[in-house]
This record gives C-alpha cells, sequence and structure tokens, in this order.
C-alpha cells in the first residue's frame, strides 16, 4: 500500500487537530475508536501528563481510545475532557457498567511564551480537534499541538526558530507499519541524525546580515552548554520545552511489549535533538498497538525509533514562520 507518511496509515487510526492562529497554541487527538492497546515512556525532567500511570502494564484497563497532545502548558491538559465528552457522545469508552469511560491519555508542551499567553487549548479546543479526526488527515507544519512550538531556547525565545508537528510512517516487512508523531518544542537543537548538522536550533546572538543556515547562523546549544556563559545561561534557561509524540502500530503487542515501544521511540527523539532529555524538557512518548499483525517487539521498537527521528526532522521542515520567528517552510 502507498503510505502518505502519517500517522493514520495505521489502519484504525484517524487524526484531527485544532488550534488558534493568532495566539499560536492548540491541540492534536491521535484518535483509536475501537480501542489501541498503549504504552508511556516519560524521559524529560519538567513533563505535564494526564492518565501515564493507567497505562503502566501492572494496572487494569488494557486499551486508550485517544491521545491528546497540546499546547498550553499545564492548562493544556483540560483539552483531553472535551476529547472525553466527544468519545462519549460516541458511545466509545471502557465500559463500567455505570457509564462508558473513554481513557484518554494527554500530554503537553509550553508555548505560553509565543503568541498569547491568555489563550491555552481547552476542552472545546479538545472536542474540535476530536470532531475533525479522519483517517486521511496528512498536513504537517504549524497546526495542532505544534501551532507555537519552537525549538533552540538556550538565548531565549527571541533567538530559537518556529517547529510544528511532524509525521513518519514505515513499512517494515511482512504487513507490518509502523508509523510516528511529533510536537517538537524542545530546549535543544534538531539536528540531521545522519550527518548531526542543525537543522533549526538557537540562532546566534550575533547574526547581523546572514541568511538562514548560514555559517555561524546556528549557536550550537550543545557547545554553548559547555562554555562559561553557557553554564551561567542554564542558571536563566527557560524550563518550558519538550518533544511529544505518539507511535502507533498495525502490530499486536500487549501493555507491557507497547511500553518497550515507547521507550525504543526515544532513542530517535535523542538522534534527531540535541541534547534531548534534558530538566529543561518533558520529553514524553505514548505507544499505540492497534492491529493484529505477529511482529518482534525489538524490530518494531527499533523503527518505532527511526520513524520518530523523522517526524521530529519534518517537524521543523514543514514548519513555516511564526510569532517572529524563522521557519525553515516558506510555501
Amino acid at each position: 500500500m502507498a503510505l502518505k507518511n502519517s500517522i493514520t496509515d495505521i489502519p484504525g487510526i484517524e487524526l484531527g487537530h485544532a488550534q488558534d492562529d493568532e495566539a499560536l497554541t492548540g491541540c492534536t487527538v491521535v484518535l483509536c475508536r475501537k480501542g489501541a492497546v498503549g504504552g508511556v515512556d516519560v524521559r524529560g525532567g519538567a513533563p505535564g501528563t494526564r492518565e501515564t500511570d493507567l497505562l503502566d502494564p501492572l494496572n487494569l484497563v488494557g486499551k486508550v481510545h485517544a491521545v491528546t497532545l497540546a499546547g498550553g502548558s499545564a492548562y493544556g491538559l483540560d483539552a483531553a475532557g472535551g476529547v472525553m465528552r466527544y468519545l462519549e457522545e460516541h458511545k466509545v469508552g471502557f465500559e463500567t457498567g455505570a457509564a462508558r469511560v473513554p481513557i484518554v491519555p494527554a500530554a503537553i508542551l509550553y508555548d505560553l511564551s509565543l503568541g498569547s499567553a491568555s489563550v491555552r487549548p481547552d476542552a472545546e479546543m479538545g472536542y474540535r480537534a476530536a470532531s475533525a479526526a479522519n483517517a486521511d488527515e496528512a498536513r504537517q507544519g504549524n497546526l495542532g499541538a505544534g501551532a507555537g512550538a519552537s525549538v533552540g531556547k538556550i538565548f531565549g525565545q527571541a533567538n530559537a526558530m518556529k517547529a510544528g508537528v511532524g509525521m513518519s510512517s514505515l513499512d517494515i516487512g511482512g504487513g507490518v507499519l509502523v508509523a510516528a508523531l511529533a510536537a517538537v518544542n524542545a530546549f535543544g537543537d534538531v539536528v540531521d541524525p545522519q550527518t548531526g548538522e542543525i537543522l533549526a536550533g538557537a540562532r546566534s546572538t550575533r547574526i547581523g546580515p546572514l541568511k538562514l543556515g548560514a555559517p555561524g547562523y546556528f549557536a550550537g546549544t550543545l557547545e554553548t552548554m559547555k562554555s562559561f556563559a553557557g553554564r551561567t545561561i542554564l542558571n536563566f534557561a527557560t524550563k518550558a520545552n519538550t518533544v511529544i509524540g505518539v507511535v502507533a502500530t498495525n502490530a499486536k503487542f500487549d501493555k507491557a511489549e507497547a511500553t518497550k515501544v515507547a521507550q525504543m521511540a526515544h532513542d530517535g527523539l535523542a538522534r534527531a535533538v540535541r541534547p534531548a532529555h534534558t530538566l529543561l524538557d518533558g520529553d514524553t512518548i505514548f505507544a499505540l498497538a492497534a492491529g493484529d499483525k505477529n511482529a518482534d517487539v525489538s524490530i518494531v521498537g527499533a523503527f518505532a525509533a527511526e520513524a520518530f527521528a523523522r517526524a521530529v526532522v519534518n517537524a521543523v521542515r514543514c514548519a513555516a514562520p511564526a510569532g517572529g520567528l524563522p521557519g525553515l517552510f516558506s510555501g
């Protein structure tokens, strides 16, 4: 089958976005109406999440019905309530006897310093994103949870670059598919995993008339961090960063195996973001097993990492300028 480089290449997965283009914030919903076995791995030191304990393999509920990713910092967790309302109206959820309760884990990123800090994703926006979800959505860039995302913030927001939502999908043989979606709001730089070249990140404070990507344009977050100036800056650096995302497969896994896939997907994040998993980031990846294909969890996990790295790169390559920040995509 022809893949469209979207998480919706996984049968049974739908995707919806809603955003405020003026306030530069929004939310993204990965919908699985029939339920999908879920896992999660949180690696960043400053996460904002909901229902992650439920995904522990030791706990009761086996399937989730959606994952919500949102801007707005901790306020954005409210968006998941709107997704729950939408699913309840469509009779989707975990049967408790008295009611069906939709299971909707969520994670947020901090975008309050770009656009308007007083406008945040809420239940109404989450409902809109869920209502818009469909199996053909393949857009990337400045939408949904990536509307206000940026990368490279060691010198503050003013010297960052615009990022957004990116996706990737892979056919790994035997009818098994792996896909990823990333909302990229990293403290560090996004690099080409093959070459280590910075694609988007902290811009030099002395860029002057230099054009995007010219020698000296990027400060190099990792190099800056080991300098005296960099160590001093870190004492005051924004703690408002994270990469959040979802990897999905049509393989048949249990919760422990889905959790392993989420863990391995973080390798892809680390290949594409330098540095990753800092105390200044809230890096969180969910995994969804939404099919019945027999597959080796180590193989799926390895390609989940590859798909996630590609999704991170696409999140900056598809990001247009916004909020005064340059982006790589010019339309």
